[in-house]
């Protein structure tokens, strides 16, 4: 079962769905499409496909799998993915390809392995949670509508930290440590990127049973503008304001109210408590290492 996202990427699902098929038809595999109304029909797709015994295969950016995934999550269920967003985040750490031609390949050759999936006040998500400034960047780049790809999250990230003032963090891990300190935000990383790329967890495992907790302290602007394209390298772990915990599980507070975005979604607010499912989807990928920074 194919499942699009008509909005996503700026209509980019939209615009593959017709080579999707043909590749699908050409591979004469037995399939039926569904193009979403919202990410809450999407998700009662993907279940009812699953009842029949189906393998929904989303054709989306990371919301529309974040979510589809957080609901088939500890069901027994196998996702396919065909990257269609402005991010593809988890695609690209899975090293799914993005030409419809050799997703669909993939889809046919049915590899899969299990991941984690992360949950955050009772809603689940495969990515990165953010909070604090990469939060703001989010929902600024969920708003801008005339910029496609990996240029609206620069153009967003510009934009917070033309008026960012620092915020007070509190990060509480399930051994009992409790981190607090000024700065930007804490990323609570179930994968390795977010933002089109910015390889902020470059040592996060989808597999392992932990979250890569990153926590970005204070720094002057300039320096925190440098600070980009070495995440972009996957390199921003070298900064002395740039620290890295692991954990299970992880309670999140702020002297703000900030939102916490994940997969390019509002999912909840502060305070937060997040949890990791371990091993709990199955997804139609390359088996392997996942991918890195500059792969």
């Amino acid at each position: 079962m194919l499942i699009v996202n008509p909005s996503s990427g700026s209509g980019r699902g939209r615009e593959l769905l017709p080579e999707v098929e043909r590749q699908m038809r050409a591979r004469r595999l037995d399939f039926g499409t569904v193009v979403t109304r919202s990410l809450e029909h999407g998700i009662a797709e993907a279940l009812a496909a699953v009842e029949r015994g189906e393998v929904p295969a989303v054709i989306g950016g990371d919301g529309l799998i974040g979510q589809i995934g957080g609901a088939l999550a500890g069901r027994g269920a196998t996702i396919g993915i065909v990257p269609g967003g402005r991010g593809n985040d988890l695609a690209r750490v899975l090293g799914i390809p993005t030409a419809p031609a050799e997703a669909v390949a993939l889809l046919a050759q049915g590899s899969t392995r299990r991941i984690d999936v992360g949950e955050v006040n009772g809603r689940r998500f495969l990515g990165i949670a953010s909070i604090g400034f990469e939060s703001i960047a989010n929902r600024i780049a969920n708003e801008t509508k005339l910029l496609r790809g990996e240029l609206v999250y620069l153009y967003a990230g510009l934009r917070v930290l033309a008026s960012w003032k620092p915020a007070s963090f509190s990060v509480e891990l399930d051994d009992g440590r409790t981190i607090s300190y000024p700065g930007y935000s804490v990323q609570v990383a179930n994968s390795r990127a977010l933002g089109g790329g910015f390889f902020i967890a470059p040592n996060a495992e989808l597999d392992d049973g932990l979250f890569d907790v990153v926590t970005v302290g204070h720094a002057s602007k300039l320096r925190f503008l440098g600070g980009l394209p070495k995440a972009r390298k996957g390199t921003l772990l070298g900064q002395e304001q740039v620290q890295v915990h692991r954990a299970a599980g992880v309670e999140v507070s702020a002297d703000r109210d900030f939102a916490v975005y994940a997969d390019g979604e509002h999912l909840a607010d502060l305070p937060a408590r997040l949890r990791v499912l371990p091993g709990a989807l199955t997804v139609i990928a390359p088996q392997g290492e996942l991918v890195g920074p500059g792969a």
